[in-house]
């Protein structure tokens, strides 16, 4: 196979540490997750220790599409702009079945937007960028080839023994976040398991460096004469690398399908179905199984976790890796406010709270994704084709086909948020996230700031003491709902409403504050 592509990124050494170990929060795990964790905590001025066993960022491509959620978290933390620069956009997508094509399907895009719907870049790049954007924080110290031994809670710290090539220490942290993957060390330190449903159906997932004109965008193949009886995706990324997804059948050796000689074979059968040229470089082959499984709760103590290590969910509508930079977004605003007294630790439970409800939110969608792309029974896989033949003809039954693609998640009954006072005729409720709206040259989302945001109809005085952004423009102010003078939104630091009114009252709104912040 190929090398170079993800072979020549670097290599970080390790560097001897002395004295007391303390850090306010230390990650374990510098996977995305983790690094955007980082960045999150970094943005406000939080000092973190990230604690990494490997001596490189992940190899591979892995997870490769980035929503515009997770592009606008991103964005919040000050390193969305290399990744942007690296990824390819895409907006539309394609299904296939039996040489028929049953879908096309495009995501709401426009210039109101600030990112594009879907992004693709190989996770190791995207680790890599965010290194190299962490490398300038101060705040934010990397400790690579070092593994987490030991765990132990106490009343005010928790205390890691960490093992390194120089031998082994202690490390203390008021808290420690595991972002350390599917097989977390940190959660079976803790006893806990995954919940849930683990399918069957295996995919091989191959990297191919291939030259070809046809657009970005997702690509799917139901029954194709390369894969007979099975789906196949492709996708493209940057530097004409292509990633191919396909189903192994039941009956198929899982060692013999991952030799490259019947690897190559399928490719080229696909390449040929669908006349792309024949000669590509074959990069990566790796396998892969579906899971649906979170943990009941994302906080143990002083211990939270996030990602991976907190839930699993199948590739389909790519929610994996989305949903765990959603969970940074959502708990670097929490344990900073926590930290400095300016919210109750209740804050890193509404942080459980939310994000398992997301989770269960991913899996119920994802569930029926992999339902219909890796039908577990023969009854499945007969619904599954008839929808698709009838999907040939019937733009009614193209729904059943439609992927689901990731979206950010609302809370309608988080504890941080009351109810809207007033009649609205427009805007987000509380529990949702604000949504992308041209302002001057800029969007209403990035005046959010790292603490609590008032967005303010001008006309009356607004509060002092926080954050306040008028918001004067009448488009904007129509797309908020904002109908009166003093009418207004108080934002969360990750870009949710907590609360909206249409007439300003001081009591009404120090009570929602106190209630954002779980004081």
């Amino acid at each position: 196979m190929g090398a170079g592509l993800y072979d020549d990124l670097p290599r970080f050494p390790f560097r001897p540490v002395a004295g007391k170990q303390r850090a306010p929060v230390v990650v374990l795990g510098a996977g995305p997750v983790g690094l955007a964790l980082a960045a999150g905590l970094a943005r406000q001025g939080v000092r973190c220790l990230v604690v990494e066993p490997r001596g490189a960022v992940s190899f591979g491509s892995r997870a490769i599409c980035l929503s515009r959620r997770s592009l606008e978290i991103l964005e919040g933390f000050g390193v969305a702009a290399p990744i942007l620069a690296a990824g390819l956009p895409w907006t539309t997508g394609r299904s296939f079945w039996r040489g028929h094509q049953v879908l096309a399907f495009a995501m709401p895009h426009g210039p109101e937007q600030r990112h594009p719907p879907m992004l693709n870049l190989q996770q190791c790049f995207t680790e890599q960028l965010l290194v190299e954007a962490l490398e300038g924080r101060p705040e934010v110290e990397l400790r690579w080839h070092s593994r987490m031994l030991g765990l132990r809670q106490e009343a005010d710290r928790v205390v890691l023994r960490v093992g390194t090539p120089e031998g082994e220490y202690d490390l203390e942290a008021d808290w420690v976040v595991a972002t350390d993957g599917a097989r977390s060390p940190a959660r079976a330190a803790l006893g806990l398991e995954l919940r849930g449903t683990s399918y069957e159906g295996r995919y091989l997932i191959a990297d191919i460096r291939l030259r070809s004109a046809t657009p970005t965008e997702r690509r799917a193949w139901f029954d194709p004469p390369s894969n007979p009886g099975s789906t196949l995706l492709m996708h493209r990324q940057p530097g004409d690398v292509w990633r191919i997804d396909y189903q192994l059948r039941e009956e198929e050796d899982a060692e013999a399908a991952q030799r490259e000689d019947a690897v190559r074979a399928r490719i080229d059968a696909h390449l040929a179905a669908i006349g792309e040229p024949s000669q590509y470089e074959l990069l990566l082959i790796s396998l892969y199984r579906a899971h649906c499984l979170t943990l009941d709760s994302y906080r143990q103590g002083r211990v939270l976790l996030a990602g991976d290590a907190a839930h699993l969910v199948p590739i389909f509508g790519v929610r994996g890796l989305n949903s765990g930079i959603e969970d940074a977004g959502n708990l670097a605003w929490k344990l900073a406010a926590v930290l400095r007294g300016e919210g109750g630790e209740a804050l890193l439970d509404s942080y459980s709270e939310e994000r398992v409800f997301a989770a269960r939110e991913n899996i119920r969608a994802a569930r029926k994704s992999t339902l219909f792309m890796t039908p577990p029974s023969r009854g499945h896989a007969l619904l599954r084709d008839a929808a698709l033949s009838l999907s040939v003809h019937e733009d009614w039954a193209r729904v059943l086909v439609n992927p689901r693609q990731s979206s950010a998640t609302a809370f309608p009954d988080s504890p941080l948020s009351t109810p809207e006072a007033g009649e609205w005729a427009a805007g987000p409720r509380p529990g949702m996230v604000l949504p992308s709206i041209p302002l001057g040259a800029g969007h209403v989302q990035a005046l959010v700031g790292p603490g609590p945001t008032i967005l303010w109809a001008p006309g009356l005085a607004p509060p002092t003491g926080l954050r306040v952004v008028e918001i004067d423009e009448s488009e904007a102010r129509t797309a908020l709902g904002l109908a009166r003078p003093g009418a207004g939104y108080l934002m969360r630091p990750d870009g949710h409403v907590a609360w909206r009114w249409q007439d300003w009252n001081a009591t009404g709104f120090a009570t929602a504050l106190r209630r954002m912040m779980r004081r």
